[in-house]
């Protein structure tokens, strides 16, 4: 072959190749978000993920993969964050269904250089940079037990209907509201119960508490899924006006319990903006536009900026209440 032959060729050949590495270094520019949820399926999380991808659009080198287990285990979300772990992704921010068993699956992440945080319910401090409170937990548990106070002005007897005994920050919030109820003196809580996060499950477990509990007032249940499960088994029950439900959940979901008179009132963060500012932590690690360690301030977009306390946690907002007066304007919305 000539030696301008041989040049042609390499001269095509360096041509048709171009392409391909330029392709490849785009995508390696692209941070890759993994959004982790409980579980599939659940429509507080599926609002996050609308929140993480408007940060996506916003920030514009963003891939969110929204992802988690078909059940709220920690067996399950291991197994999505080992895959993680083998797909090289940037970051990696989970709303944790066990606070410890997620670390040492976690800490493998950080070691291979993957930004972790947690969002929602937290896992440890050694599993994670940062841990991102939808809000404060003296907050939330003085507001779910005075939603059940405020429709009981001659006291009564509340009941507590949880997602798992292992559910961060259902425990937190639980422990949290404990603290202050001797500010709602004739207010008893009589029993905690768990439905794990199932709507069936969370059903029977209200009807089992209306059942222990005749004289029952309230059923407070600090979790999206059992709000909902816990206000039809109160209809079905014919007992709407005798039993309130109340807690956190969402507004599409309990629009319909509201104006039944179900629950008089709820409140919740809204999911969209937590998930857009988890999305904005991770982003913000991983590309080192923070830091994670006490005191640093980090900025999340339209939300603002968080402050990392000692533990390296950060509270996004205060919850809002939902009543008659604005469910229709916010069930539209998520």
């Amino acid at each position: 072959m000539s030696i301008s032959r041989r040049l042609l060729t390499t001269a095509m050949a360096l041509a048709l190749t171009a392409p391909a590495f330029a392709a490849g270094s785009a995508q390696a520019e692209t941070v890759r978000i993994a959004l982790v949820a409980k579980a599939l399926g659940i429509g507080f999380f599926e609002a996050a993920n609308k929140g993480a991808q408007e940060a996506a659009a916003e920030l514009g080198d963003v891939e969110i993969i929204y992802t988690g287990p078909t059940d709220t285990t920690a067996e399950g979300q291991i197994e999505v964050i080992n895959s993680l772990i083998a797909q090289r992704v940037d970051a990696i921010a989970v709303s944790a269904n066990d606070t410890d068993a997620l670390v040492p699956t976690l800490k493998r992440a950080m070691d291979r250089g993957i930004t972790v945080i947690s969002w929602d319910s937290g896992v440890a401090p050694e599993g994670r940079q940062v841990q991102l409170n939808p809000s404060s937990a003296p907050l939330i548990g003085n507001t779910i037990i005075k939603l059940a106070a405020d429709h009981l002005p001659d006291g009564g007897q509340v009941a507590v209907l949880s997602a798992t005994t292992t559910s961060t920050n259902q425990n937190i919030w639980i422990e949290e509201m404990t603290k202050v109820m001797g500010d709602y003196p004739g207010i008893e809580v009589v029993g905690t119960v768990y439905g794990d996060d199932l709507a069936d499950k969370s059903y029977r477990e209200a009807q089992g508490l209306m059942q222990t509990y005749p004289d029952l007032k309230a059923i407070i249940a600090p979790t999206s899924v059992g709000i909902v499960a816990a206000a039809q088994a109160v209809t079905d029950a014919g007992k709407v006006g005798e039993v309130n439900v109340t807690g956190l959940g969402l507004p599409s979901e309990m629009a319909g319990h509201v104006k039944s008179g179900a629950s008089q009132s709820f409140a919740i963060w809204n999911p969209i903006d937590l998930g857009y500012s988890a999305a904005m932590i991770a982003y913000q690690l991983a590309t080192e536009g923070a830091v994670a360690e006490p005191g640093s301030t980090i900025p999340i977009g339209r939300m603002g900026e968080v402050t990392l306390d000692e533990n390296g946690e950060a509270a996004m907002a205060d919850p809002f209440t939902y009543d008659a007066s604005n469910i229709d304007e916010f069930s539209s919305v998520f």
